[in-house]
């Protein structure tokens, strides 16, 4: 297990941060051509921390001119420098959840969702606390209930293998993702709604229209400089999915009454808090999911049979024992907790955090520190601070058991939840209030797919937003239980 510096180091002597802006607008725009189409994300940062001999260095992020008034970031890369986005008495996180851009809060409702504030604004705690008390009295329906959302999901692959001989995983996943939870909060399947069984094309398409300023399509030639204007001159307005959106608040605020009495009782109006409502179904948890689902299904077919071998050694043991799929079944699950957790770190499914500092502030990579100063926009891509080669050994290989004996003592550098995994959210910070269910589902998933299934093969690319699409090409039905 390869150990960093220490990260409490105060030695070290202020440097200027390397790195310019460039021309005022041209230098936004040269950085936007080459983070989406001359370079892409990663060669983009991978490009500058060679050029500038540091993890920290100035740039400007995406969207630029004209949606964005200032573009100009603090990239912070590294795995010490990285976790001071999660210190909110440093950082400010007004309006930065999306970036240097803020979409119209008219895809909310007219609200600022819980997500855009600061948890120094008092709405935060308030509506914070609201969905962390939602979660936990849900509990106990976490377990039963997505396992028959899965159920149906692994029906639906094993119809098309039959019939294709290959099977789609995406477009079930997200069917399955958003019918749990709109279960889990609605209290019935979304198709018994007058969604039927549109809510994840609507959801993706509000999704889609928000933060189109920072997707590509990653056209060919000339193309790409047309996309770049359409994505990222203006943005795309609200009217092209109000009335699909104003059917989804629709569907939750009919089902979900007893949520929304939960939520008075925190001092918020039912109209805000199915808003909120939304977003954190929306936004968050499906969101989440659609990303996540696909990369660990990735990443765990990407490693092979040997490791499926040993998580269906370890869960079907375990299940026996336990007589089931319980919560302490769960917990003695060693290396599906690993796997679930290397997931995570290797391809986080929200790859950016932001904050705007609150005060001249010093910030430490590996070998120097650095001054931020007051309102300067600090922005860290998450993939390259949980690969961080000098904090983990192999840093870009998937390794199942990384997090397993001695391993444990890593998981301080896995950041996906906007904090790190030692940490737990709070309504004073801003780590994801849904940090233990996805975990758990992330874990059941597994377990279920090796109850049912021995191995199987995939093939995979690139998504055109976030994650990956996978495609089984072999699925092998399990021969022991």
């Amino acid at each position: 297990m390869k150990m960093s510096p220490s990260e409490e180091q105060s030695e070290f002597s202020l440097k200027p941060i390397p790195g310019d802006y460039g021309l005022p607008f041209f230098g936004a725009i040269r950085d936007r051509l080459d983070y989406f189409y001359n370079q892409g994300k990663d060669e983009f940062f991978s490009a500058r921390i060679q050029k500038y001999e540091s993890t920290v260095f100035k740039t400007n992020m995406p969207p630029g001119p004209f949606i964005a008034r200032n573009p100009k970031v603090i990239a912070v890369l590294d795995a010490i420098s990285f976790p001071v986005l999660f210190d909110t008495s440093k950082v400010e996180k007004y309006n930065v959840l999306d970036g240097t851009f803020f979409p119209s809060v008219s895809f909310t409702g007219g609200h600022r969702a819980c997500a855009y504030l600061d948890p120094y604004e008092p709405k935060h705690a308030s509506l914070k606390s609201f969905f962390m008390s939602t979660l936990a009295s849900k509990r106990d329906d976490f377990i039963p209930l997505f396992r028959t959302c899965l159920s149906t999901l692994f029906i639906d692959i094993e119809d098309g293998m039959v019939s294709q001989k290959k099977a789609g995983f995406n477009k079930p996943s997200d069917a399955m993702s958003f019918n749990f939870v709109f279960r889990l909060f609605g209290n019935k399947d979304s198709s018994d709604t007058k969604l039927g069984s549109e809510g994840p094309a609507i959801v993706d398409k509000w999704l889609a229209l928000q933060l189109a300023p920072l997707a590509t399509l990653e056209l060919p030639g000339f193309l790409k400089y047309f996309e770049d204007i359409f994505l990222r001159t203006f943005p795309l307005p609200f009217f092209f999915v109000k009335s699909d959106y104003s059917k989804l608040y629709d569907a939750f605020y009919a089902s979900s009454s007893s949520v929304l009495d939960k939520a008075e009782s925190f001092g918020i109006k039912r109209d805000e808090a199915c808003h909120n409502l939304v977003f954190l179904a929306g936004f968050n948890a499906f969101g989440g999911m659609k990303v996540l689902f696909p990369t660990l299904i990735k990443w765990v077919g990407k490693a092979g049979e040997k490791l499926h071998v040993q998580l269906a050694n370890e869960i079907r043991t375990v299940v026996r024992e336990e007589g089931g799929v319980t919560f302490q079944a769960l917990d003695k699950m060693i290396l599906t907790k690993s796997v679930v957790f290397e997931a995570l770190r290797i391809e986080p499914p929200v790859p950016f955090q932001y904050g705007k500092a609150r005060e001249n502030i010093v910030v430490h990579s590996h070998d120097a520190a650095f001054e931020i100063k007051k309102g300067e926009m600090i922005f860290g891509y998450q993939p390259f601070a949980t690969k961080d080669p000098r904090i983990f050994n192999d840093a870009e290989e998937f390794v199942g058991n990384r997090f397993v004996g001695d391993g444990e003592k890593l998981l301080k550098y896995v950041y996906w939840s906007n904090g790190r995994e030692t940490e737990d959210p709070t309504a004073e910070n801003k780590q994801c209030p849904g940090k233990d269910l996805v975990l758990l589902v992330s874990r059941v998933f597994l377990v279920e797919f090796f109850l049912r299934y021995d191995t199987f093969t995939v093939e995979t690319a690139k998504a055109l937003a976030l994650g990956s699409t996978v495609t089984f090409t072999s699925l092998i039905k399990a021969t022991t239980i």
